[in-house]
This record gives structure tokens, C-alpha cells and sequence, in this order.
């Protein structure tokens, strides 16, 4: 079974409470320990990678996100998918290429750009048919409804972009920012899996309690980079 077959297959029949747990590596060190620690899979967080490279989030270049993914893909035996924001404005057809160069069998994909505004759903929704038409089988993508954090955060909002992205062949959808509590709402709308965002340090709910709420899969965004920064903090401190 290839890395893509493996990594689709994740996506199934998942139990509420048992979500598929994707941490998010920024370097190959990183990605290594993640894997060790037995996770099946991984997905790049472009924040994370952004703050890795020096770069704010949003403002890394294309040619230098790529080959962080290609790094990280390199550094592990496991499935690994990469988040590339709103597509660095690449035609589908070489988004597609590169991604699959870099290693990746899967790609987070934004409806907004330019720091928080929406994207025409409709065009959207139009683009993202051209990369499923030019990626075939070879990339899951997992499309963000941004909504809830660049939008006004109607869920019924969010759930009519959904349909359009899943029409046009999405297979998760990613709608950041929403509150759990209107995680049941989304779940009964949205067709597929459904990704959530937790934070590692357990502020909000945890992965199970996203699970039975209605998630597929949980990620932690740039979390795990930054809880990693907070520790090496309190380590230079001592060594100080």
C-alpha cells in the first residue's frame, strides 16, 4: 500500500472518541520525533514552518516552504501532509507538481488570502476541481473554511462553503477557528471528514472530546512549535 493509500485509509471508519491525530512538524528533527512516538502520520503546519524558517506566518516563499515539506517528507517513513496556505498563487497543475515532489500525499489549501479575506466561494470552489482534476488519486486535500476566522462565523456559512468544496472534491474540510460547541452543528451538515484544531497545552478540548464531538482528525497548527519554544526558554533561563 502506498503512503497516499495509507494515508486516505486514516480517514475511515475512525470511532467518536479515537479522531486521527495528525501533530505537526517544522523540521526534520521534529518530524522524527513525532513518528517515533508511533503517530501514522503528519501534517506540516505552515506557521509552524514559517517561524522555523524566520518568516511571520503567511510571508513565507513558495520555493522555501516547498523544500521545508521535502525535508521534513525526507526525514520519515510515515505519510505527510502539507499545509501551503492559499497555493503561493501556482496553477493547479504545478501546485500539484510540487507538492508531489516535496514528498507530500496531502495539502491543506485556504479560502482566504491577502491576511484574512474570503475568497468568492464559487471560484473557489473552482479551483480547487482543477487541482482534484490535475492531482487524480495522488493528494488528499484537506480544504479550510475560513469562516470562523477571517469571516462572520456562521456555522451555516461555513456549512455552505463546505458543500461547494466537497462538490469539487475535497476530501476533509477544515473549518479553523470554530468553537467546539459548534463542532455537532458543522458535523451534521458537512459530508466527510471533518478537521479540528486542539491546542497541545490543554486549554481547550482534547482530541477525544473533539473525536466525539464530530471531528475525523485533529491537528495542532503551530502548538507543538510553540509549547517546544517554551521549553527551550525555561532550559536557556537555567543554563543563564
Amino acid at each position: 500500500m502506498s503512503k497516499m493509500e495509507i494515508f486516505r485509509s486514516l480517514h475511515k471508519a475512525r470511532l467518536p472518541d479515537d479522531p486521527l491525530v495528525l501533530p505537526g512538524p517544522w523540521d526534520a528533527v521534529s518530524a522524527r520525533v513525532f513518528e517515533k512516538a508511533g503517530f501514522p502520520a503528519l501534517a506540516t503546519p505552515s506557521a509552524g514552518v514559517a517561524a522555523s524558517l524566520g518568516y511571520e506566518d503567511g510571508s513565507t516563499p513558495a520555493d522555501e516552504m516547498f523544500a521545508a515539506v521535502a525535508r521534513i517528507s525526507r526525514a520519515v517513513d510515515v505519510p505527510v501532509s502539507a499545509d501551503v496556505e492559499d497555493g503561493y498563487g501556482l496553477a493547479p497543475e504545478e501546485l500539484v507538481e510540487r507538492l508531489l515532489e516535496a514528498g507530500a500525499v496531502g495539502c491543506n489549501l485556504e479560502d482566504s488570502h491577502g491576511g484574512g479575506v474570503l475568497k468568492d466561494p464559487g471560484e473557489h470552489a473552482d479551483w480547487l476541481a482543477e487541482v482534484r482534476h490535475a492531482a487524480g488519486d495522488e493528494l488528499f486535500v484537506n480544504a479550510r473554511v475560513d469562516v470562523f476566522s477571517s469571516g462572520d462565523g456562521n456555522p451555516e456559512r461555513a456549512i455552505e462553503r463546505a458543500a461547494l468544496y466537497v462538490a469539487a472534491g475535497a476530501d476533509c474540510i477544515y473549518p479553523i477557528g470554530a468553537p467546539a460547541n459548534v463542532l455537532p452543528l458543522l458535523r451534521s451538515g458537512i459530508q466527510g471528514p471533518i478537521n479540528m484544531y486542539a491546542k497541545p497545552d490543554g486549554s481547550g478540548p482534547s482530541p477525544t472530546e473533539l473525536g466525539e464531538l464530530g471531528a475525523t482528525r485533529v491537528t495542532f497548527g503551530p502548538g507543538l512549535l510553540r509549547s517546544t519554544a517554551r521549553a527551550l526558554r525555561e532550559i536557556s533561563e537555567q543554563l543563564r
